[in-house]
């Protein structure tokens, strides 16, 4: 029997807390898969939606796109991330580049997402969850895992690496980077001692404070943490022909810095939204290789709370919101 009207977390005005709210029960389309939802864990993009730094959202909006739920009529558990709809027909998505689709829409953005005790999501763009993963730690590689195993393809074959940001995605990519041999130099916010304290628990070789220099150059670095300043940071602390790689979709201005930063062949570059052959290829490689999550469980209704904490740095590792 299906609750009809459900519970769902909703943004009605950007800046404003989520009202938990009575809305009625979603109704699929040919293309789409009615869900329960088990969990949806807390993402910084979720943040920059409520916060009102991406602009434009659907409105009211039920927010959260790191969803684990089951299909209703077949009992399937699928996992539903960032991206939830590409045109298909443009250069993009010919391309293999649906990441950048201009009519794409976003679960939790332009479409309602997993803050809720029921989502439809489009069965494309839908991933089998392994068995061996648990509902709860499963839904931060939606899209935690996602944006960093991308970005983490776009370092190369980097053997040390810094990760600016140490929370739900780079906990993570440090197991992946760990498993391929390759050393992670984490940095945190000044006198985060508990996120440091995380990295070097996760896998990291060394921590610190995001102002102080690494004991070597390192031969990449991916930033997390919404912050412009450290891109220049970043460049500074990287061997000639490194590369530094923006991960998050919303960053504050990066301030200018002078040409020699740059020159000898460093780069930057940006990751936007995945496609769903990363989320193949991430999903094969996490079979093999098996990931841990640290969480911080909430009941659904405890939303306002979870993004408070995130908002703050007082999380460490991923808030996951249950329905049940």
């Amino acid at each position: 029997m299906y609750p009809d009207p459900m519970h769902a977390m909703v943004l009605t005005q950007p800046g404003q807390p989520l009202a938990l709210t009575e809305l009625p029960l979603p109704r699929p389309d040919a293309d789409q898969l009615l869900l329960k939802v088990e969990c949806c864990a807390v993402c910084r993009t979720d943040l920059h939606v409520v916060d009102g730094e991406l602009r434009d959202p659907k409105l009211p909006l039920v927010p959260g796109h790191q969803i684990v739920g089951v299909v209703e009529g077949t009992g399937e558990r699928v996992g539903v991330p960032w991206l939830g709809w590409t045109c298909g027909v443009c250069s993009f998505c010919r391309s293999g580049r649906e990441n950048l689709c201009d009519k794409a829409r976003f679960t939790g953005y332009t479409l309602d997402g997993g803050y809720a005790q029921y989502v439809v999501a489009d069965r494309r763009f839908c991933f089998p969850i392994p068995e061996s993963y648990r509902s709860a730690e499963a839904s931060p590689l939606l899209c935690a895992g996602l944006i960093g195993f991308r970005a983490w393809r776009m370092i190369g074959d980097a053997r040390r690496v810094g990760f600016y940001g140490f929370g739900s995605a780079a906990q993570i990519l440090v197991q992946i980077a760990k498993a391929d041999g390759r050393d992670v130099f984490a940095f945190t916010r000044a006198g985060d001692t508990a996120a440091q304290r995380f990295a070097l628990d996760m896998g990291a070789v060394w921590a610190a404070d995001s102002g102080t220099a690494p004991p070597e150059l390192l031969d990449a670095a991916i930033i997390f943490a919404p912050d412009g300043s450290l891109v220049v940071t970043a460049l500074r602390n990287l061997v000639k022909g490194g590369v530094v790689v923006c991960a998050g979709i919303h960053m504050s201005d990066i301030p200018s810095f002078p040409y020699e930063l740059l020159w000898n062949e460093r780069s930057i570059r940006s990751v936007a939204n995945l496609t769903r052959l990363d989320g193949q290829e991430l999903f094969e490689r996490i079979a093999r290789l098996r990931i841990e999550t640290r969480r911080i469980v909430y009941p659904l209704a405890r939303a306002n709370e979870a993004l408070a904490d995130l908002r703050s740095g007082r999380l460490t590792g991923t808030a996951v919101l249950m329905t049940s």
